[in-house]
């Protein structure tokens, strides 16, 4: 309690973050190789991103929860979780997780397992609530016994981050927040040139809407048959921060800088639900951001490709996705599917891999994804690199789930997953079924229905559902869930077949309600 602490962003305590990740080579190259060694991972699940933009989101107080796929270590049964979030999860919903432990007692796990929570539902980052309560602070440095074998993880990592893990003595596992800008849409157009791979056309390094204008005309006279181009903030996420303009029925010559300034506010239409032109116009203001071309294609994907660079500096595929998206113009992240279409799924961890290549060269660290706009062109599909994710994201916790329960693993040279006895195993994921009568339903009413109903996974066969968001059921009737099977057309037979119950069995307590 009484140590002296480095101011947070000074050089001193620049020095002891940078001697700290010394620690994460050898501890990876050595204790993480060994199942049966002991280790504590801390896990911060927070989104430190910008807040504005992620209450925009149904249910982003809750979006921690999808990180308690990390409870999946305690399979490991030396491995010790400290996972700290702002207000406490439900019991029920830790006991959920822990039942897919197969193995392993519950209660051997729940031993290894430290939950600790700032009880704070403010709309700000998780690190920053855990720093303003150093006796939270001291009690997650007390709930590791060896720091030498421990490390912190994250979603993505700020300078707050930083100062946490300065603060705990422990090396942070996630890309050095130095090179936040690599993950920002206008560096991660940088990092596409410097790797060679497609992208669409357009501006980046923008400020204020007289630059968006400028460039927006610009676009248009390369284009003169441009009807559309995406608005992009710098930090935006899961699509929240897009805008679309709509060029409508101007002219390419009648499209200059002060024409669009004058129309930006009518023609520019964002994303997230609730956010006006003018406010998204000022966003771009503080934030800046990019412009690019609307890609068309009578046939149009968005896949992903996810990959790690470990504290050894190996990059590794984990995997490829589909992603589902909605939203006013189908630019919000709904869910995915594992693995991408087999028509494309080559070509396009190929473009992924060579863009995680200039990542690795300029030192970034941990998980992220490369998003892209695939194209049915005459020749084939085209991939066109529009984002990097250098952080976890929505595709995090169903992979996880699926390494973890099957103990299988990911084949990059035929982008398949494989149990250990050979078998494929495909997923379809949501974090976005949403109903308003499912806030009729607690966690414990939920877990209920998963027996009842047998909704759960089969380790034995290992297929089956597994639900995340739960505590989001009863707030605002959103849950999320994974479908796992040996096909894509059972895994979503398994997803349907699971909102049919859930569907019908609010339906009936609906109607079975006394008056």
């Amino acid at each position: 309690m009484g140590e002296a602490w480095p101011a947070p962003g000074s050089e001193a305590e620049r020095a002891r973050f940078l001697a700290l990740q010394t620690r994460l080579e050898p501890m990876f190259r050595d204790t993480y190789a060994n199942p049966l060694a002991e280790r504590t991972v801390v896990v911060v699940p927070g989104l430190s991103l910008d807040q504005e933009t992620l209450g925009h989101i149904p249910g982003a107080a809750h979006y921690e929860e999808r990180q308690l796929s990390m409870l999946m270590l305690l399979r490991l049964p030396h491995t010790r979780l400290v996972f700290v979030t702002s207000t406490p999860i439900d019991p029920a919903i830790i006991d959920y997780y822990l039942s897919l432990l197969s193995g392993v007692p519950s209660s051997h796990a729940r031993r290894r397992l430290v939950l600790l929570s700032a009880y704070d539902a403010a709309p700000r980052p998780l690190s920053s609530k855990i720093l303003a309560r150093p006796r939270l602070v001291q009690r997650i440095r007390e709930a590791i016994p060896h720091r030498e074998s421990a490390h912190l993880s994250c979603f993505n990592a700020t300078a707050e981050e930083v100062t946490l893990a300065v603060r705990l003595g422990i090396p942070l596992y996630a890309c050095d927040p130095a090179l936040a800008w690599l993950g920002t849409k206008s560096g991660s157009r940088q990092a596409f040139r410097e790797a060679g791979v497609d992208l669409p056309d357009g501006a980046e390094s923008l400020r204020g809407a007289d630059e968006l204008a400028e460039a927006l005309a610009a676009l248009k006279a390369r284009r003169p048959g441009l009807a559309r181009a995406v608005v992009k903030l710098e930090e935006g996420f899961s699509g929240e921060g897009n805008a679309v303009f709509d060029y409508g029925d101007l002219e390419a010559g009648d499209v200059t800088p002060a024409r669009l300034m004058d129309v930006l506010p009518t023609r520019l239409r964002p994303e997230a639900d609730g956010m006006c032109p003018e406010r998204f116009l000022a966003k771009f203001g503080e934030m800046g951001g990019i412009v690019e071309v609307w890609l068309e294609g009578r046939e149009k994907r968005s896949p992903s490709v996810q990959m790690r660079i470990t504290p050894t500096g190996v990059l590794e595929v984990i995997s490829t996705h589909d992603q589902l998206l909605g939203g006013n113009s189908g630019q919000v992240f709904l869910g995915s599917t594992f693995p991408a279409d087999e028509r494309y799924r080559g070509s396009l961890q190929t473009a992924g891999q060579r863009v995680g290549e200039v990542l690795a060269d300029h030192g970034a660290l941990g998980r992220f994804s490369v998003d892209f706009v695939t194209v049915r062109e005459t020749e084939g599909w085209a991939h066109y690199a529009i984002e990097v994710n250098l952080r976890k994201g929505g595709t995090t916790l169903p992979f996880q789930m699926l390494q973890f329960l099957t103990d299988g693993r990911y084949d990059a040279g035929r982008g398949e997953f494989h149990t250990p006895t050979g078998q494929r195993r495909v997923y379809f994921a949501t974090d976005n079924l949403q109903r308003e009568a499912y806030r009729q339903l607690t966690p414990e009413d939920l877990v209920d229905l998963i027996v009842e109903h047998r909704l759960h996974f089969d380790p034995t066969r290992q297929q089956g559902v597994v639900f995340n968001l739960i505590g989001a059921l009863s707030e605002i009737g959103k849950l999320g869930l994974v479908s796992i099977s040996d096909t894509p057309a059972h895994a979503e037979t398994l997803y349907r077949r699971t909102v049919a119950v859930l569907d019908r069995e609010v339906s009936s307590e609906a109607t079975s309600m006394p008056e």
